[in-house]
């Protein structure tokens, strides 16, 4: 994944702080237990904030093209778990908003590890 050639290695945004090359999410500094799929779905979205990344992106992104899994199944799933972690809400979101038959969007203000907002 090329993730972390393209980003800060520390981005924050509200109490969060995901350092994408250790693959950790923490809250005021206490590390949340996130599953790896997760993980890259929320790096993907944190790399664009404020941008409209469509599931076919994320697919892309987290899945290899020689990976056969249910893909929506296995995306709703990983959104599920991202909200669960974030205590977000897909009604009334502060990080992640679904855009219906699009893809989502990261919503907060995201900051890199140097101070300067993102997006």
């Amino acid at each position: 994944m090329a993730l972390e050639a393209r980003s800060s290695a520390i981005l924050r945004f509200g109490v969060f702080e995901v350092d994408v090359r250790s693959g950790e999410l923490r809250k005021q500094g206490v590390r949340i237990k996130l599953q790896e799929q997760p993980f890259h779905v929320l790096a993907v979205l944190l790399q664009r904030p404020g941008e409209v990344v469509t599931r076919e992106q994320l697919r892309s992104e987290n899945w290899s093209a020689d990976t056969f899994v249910d893909f929506d199944n296995s995306l709703n799933t990983a959104i599920n778990k991202l909200r669960e972690a974030l205590g977000d809400s897909a009604d009334n979101p502060r990080f992640i908003e679904t855009l219906p038959r699009r893809g989502y969007r990261f919503i907060a203000p995201v900051t890199g590890g140097d101070g300067a907002t993102k997006g």
